[in-house]
Formats: C-alpha cells, sequence, structure tokens
C-alpha cells in the first residue's frame, strides 16, 4: 500500500460512518487536478492561482484513487531542496539560502527597530527550521472590540534598537519597543519552520475552500475556518494560510513581511517603515529613509523559503503504524490533515504533487488556548491548525511554545481540540504509546 496513503487518510471520525480522511483527500485531488496556473511576471516561483472558484458539488469522489509513491514531494535532507530540481532551480536555492543566512546591517535599512538582523537567526536549527526564539503580540480589549494599538507600535513589538545615529544636534538613539500600558492583552508567538512552505503555497485556494466545506459537513464541531485575506500583490482575495493566524497568502507576501517587521528592511510591497513605538517624528533621523529593498532580497529570500524541501518521514514500525490509526480514531485528523495536493506549478518539483503537512491550514477556535491577537478575520480565539511534519526535530511546541512534549501541547488543547484532547485522555497506556510514536515518526 503507497506510504502517501497509509498515513493518510483511512478510518473513520468517532460518532460517524463516513471517511473524512478520504473524502478531504479525494476532493483535494480534484481541486489540484482543477487549479489554474500562476503569475506570469518575473517570479517563475510564483504558485498563486487566478482561478478562485470553488470546485463543483456534484463532483464523485469515489472515483479518484489515493496517490501513489512517485507524486509524494521528498527533499534530499531536513533543511535540503526539494528533490528533483535542476541545476539552474538550485541556484536560485542557493542564492536565496545566502540572502537568508545574511546579517543585514544598518546601511542595508535594518531597522530603527527590528526584531533579528537576519532570517537564520530564527529559522534553524536546522536550516530551516526554528529555534523556539519568541516574539511579542499586544493590543488592547475592549468590550469584544480588538484594538493593534498601531499608535503605539503594536501589534508586534520590535525588541531591539540600532541605537545611537547620527552626532552632535543632530544625534538621537534609537530603543527597543516595550509593551505600552494602555495593552491588556499580551501574546508570545514563536518563530515558524520553514519547511516545504513551496509546497504549502502551491495548494490551489479552492482546495482549501473545499476542505472547510467538507469539514463543515461531516464534523461540524471541529469545522475550520480559512481566512480570506489580500494578496498584495494583485489585491485579490486569497485564502491565508502562512502565520499562526494564516493572515498571510503567500510566500512572496511572507518574505516581504518579515523583511519590514522582522528586520525593518522596506521593500516594495511594504515601503512604510515601522516608527518606533508609534511615534512618526521618531522617523527623522532614519539614517536610511529610501527604500531599503528593491525586492532583489525578498525575491532571493521567497526563492528559498519556496525550493525549501518538507521534512523526511521517519520509518514506521508496528506501534507507530498503530498509532497513525488512534491519531484517526480520536480525531487529531479531522484539523491536522495529513495530506494535500498541489495544483499545476512551473516547478516540477512542486506540480501536481502530495505533500503531508498535516493540517488542514484553516482557523479553529482553541477556546482558552487562543492568543487574544485579531489579525484579518481571525478572532482572538482562533488559531491556523499547525502543521505537524518536522515536529521530530522540534524541542518546544504550540505557538507561545508553553509545551516542552508533543504530550503536553496535546493536554493543552481546547475549544474545538477539547474533544480530540479528552479522547487521548482516555486512551490506554499501549495506544498512548502508540500515538506518541506515531507523532514521533513526522
Amino acid at each position: 500500500m503507497p506510504a502517501a496513503w497509509r498515513h493518510g487518510p483511512g478510518e473513520s471520525c468517532p460518532g460517524t460512518n463516513v471517511f473524512p480522511g478520504f473524502i478531504a483527500f479525494t476532493i483535494l485531488v480534484l481541486t489540484s487536478l482543477l487549479g489554474s496556473g500562476c503569475g506570469a511576471e518575473r517570479k517563475p516561483l510564483s504558485t498563486a492561482p487566478s482561478d478562485h472558484a470553488e470546485p463543483s458539488e456534484s463532483v464523485d469522489i469515489t472515483a479518484v484513487q489515493p496517490p501513489d509513491e512517485s507524486i509524494l514531494a521528498a527533499p534530499t535532507t531536513l533543511g535540503g531542496p526539494l528533490r528533483g530540481l535542476d541545476a539552474a532551480l538550485l541556484a536560485r536555492f542557493s542564492a536565496g539560502q545566502d540572502d537568508f543566512e545574511e546579517e543585514d546591517t544598518i546601511d542595508d535599512g535594518l531597522g530603527p527597530v527590528f526584531n533579528e538582523a537576519s532570517c537564520a537567526t530564527c529559522h534553524t536549527s536546522p536550516t530551516g527550521g526554528t529555534t523556539g526564539r519568541a516574539e511579542t503580540r499586544f493590543g488592547r480589549n475592549t468590550g469584544g472590540t480588538f484594538d493593534p494599538l498601531t499608535e503605539l507600535g503594536g501589534s508586534l513589538l520590535q525588541d531591539h534598537a540600532i541605537g545611537a545615529v547620527g552626532s552632535g544636534v543632530g544625534s538621537y538613539t534609537y530603543v527597543p519597543e516595550q509593551v505600552p500600558s494602555q495593552a491588556n492583552v499580551t501574546a508570545q508567538r514563536i518563530t515558524t519552520p520553514l519547511f516545504g512552505l513551496g509546497l504549502v503555497d502551491a495548494v490551489p485556494d479552492q482546495a482549501f475552500l473545499a476542505l472547510a466545506r467538507i469539514e463543515a459537513r461531516f464534523f461540524p464541531s471541529t469545522a475550520g475556518t480559512p481566512n480570506l485575506v489580500t494578496e498584495i500583490r494583485t489585491g485579490a482575495t486569497r485564502v491565508g494560510r502562512f502565520g499562526w493566524k494564516a493572515q498571510v497568502p503567500t510566500l512572496h507576501q511572507f518574505s516581504g513581511d518579515a523583511y519590514l517587521n522582522e528586520m525593518g528592511v522596506t521593500n516594495p510591497e511594504f515601503p512604510d517603515e515601522n516608527p518606533p513605538q508609534g511615534d512618526q517624528a521618531a522617523l527623522a533621523h532614519n539614517p536610511v529613509p529610501t527604500l531599503n529593498d528593491d525586492g532583489t532580497d525578498v525575491d532571493r529570500f521567497a526563492d528559498f523559503m519556496t525550493l525549501l524541501g518538507p521534512p523526511p518521514r521517519g520509518a514506521l514500525n508496528g506501534r507507530s503504524y498503530l498509532g497513525g490509526a488512534v491519531f484517526r480514531q480520536i480525531g487529531c485528523a479531522n484539523c491536522h490533515t495529513p495530506t494535500l495536493f498541489t495544483g499545476p506549478s512551473p516547478v516540477r518539483a512542486l506540480s501536481h504533487r502530495a505533500l503531508q503537512p498535516f493540517s488542514d491550514f484553516l482557523l479553529h477556535d482553541m477556546g482558552t488556548l487562543g492568543d487574544g491577537i485579531v489579525q484579518g478575520q481571525a478572532n482572538g480565539r482562533q488559531m491556523r491548525t499547525a502543521p505537524l511534519w518536522g515536529l521530530s526535530a522540534r524541542t518546544v511546541f504550540l505557538h507561545d511554545g508553553r509545551a516542552h512534549t508533543p504530550q503536553a501541547a496535546i493536554e493543552a488543547h481546547a475549544g474545538q481540540g477539547a474533544a480530540a484532547r479528552d479522547r487521548f485522555a482516555r486512551l490506554g497506556t499501549f495506544q498512548r504509546a502508540a500515538l506518541l510514536a506515531f507523532l514521533q515518526t513526522l
């Protein structure tokens, strides 16, 4: 039996007589096959679909067979490029990795306030992973209305600054931001791994929309909601899929956002500097007030992420294979969708491929596990389903890193994740050990 199917859909959910994983699987195959192409400008690695229409309700899903291993995307090594890239694409990956690892300086436009001077500072251990570096979000909730306190530097706090600039009368000292006293919501978020994100970028919007419909129909108590956000480059409404709130629709936009908000480097899609603590007057002393990056570095970072392979899977044995069945039976796969499919792409290694991120990339009401921050259509209780691939390479879990083991992360689930958490708590010792062994293969 092919591995892509074996670790994907299969068991029915508790209390149902359908196979939600199989239904999601087959719908996603069809939507991937029907998905249309990508932008025609310089960014040949762009995977943005031009058609956002949802698939027909009348499709016969039973006619679609599971994929074989030949279409399952695989990396060369953890932190390495996608398998099957030609020399030109490998060169683009390498050039992108150079930008990813490069430390920006004040002369490059770093700051005046920022979080780190290099992408790799947060996304390593191994290359493209996460160090578990925590960042701070803040805002104010008044009567159920969230205010990101933009005028005070919110909602993302930049905890580094470039310090003293200029001399004499024109001298000025930039200092790191602090959470203002007006904030009554504060949240920590760890940086997310970048493995396999080019594949996620290549999943058609309509596949996520179809998956949301399927979840709503067959297991409404855990159904997810897409975060519909604006793609800056085109002005189109897209399905968000990146970030803890699925607030970013494409890798290219994710790249430009990171350059501005994490490093303070302005770029074509994000041309306005972040005023320190919201103080616009302080920007009068900005040593590099012009556009810091013409888009070249943003494009290269996007290339690196697009071509970075997914994490390899560990070998299954009898116990972990059983654990995969337990994973589905207690409802984990309702949100942590095992298998998705890409649509067409100019990069052959990304085109019509199966990926196994173990996420639906939709928003779910996580109750007390929500971080209180509102972004796009995501409210304070909603979080994007965290992908589980690469889990075995991580040491901290959940959005704020509070959990240091997968078991602790499961036990912290609330809201729509509470039922699966409770079923996990009722498992026998052997079943629980099998489930945890399965997670360590991811």
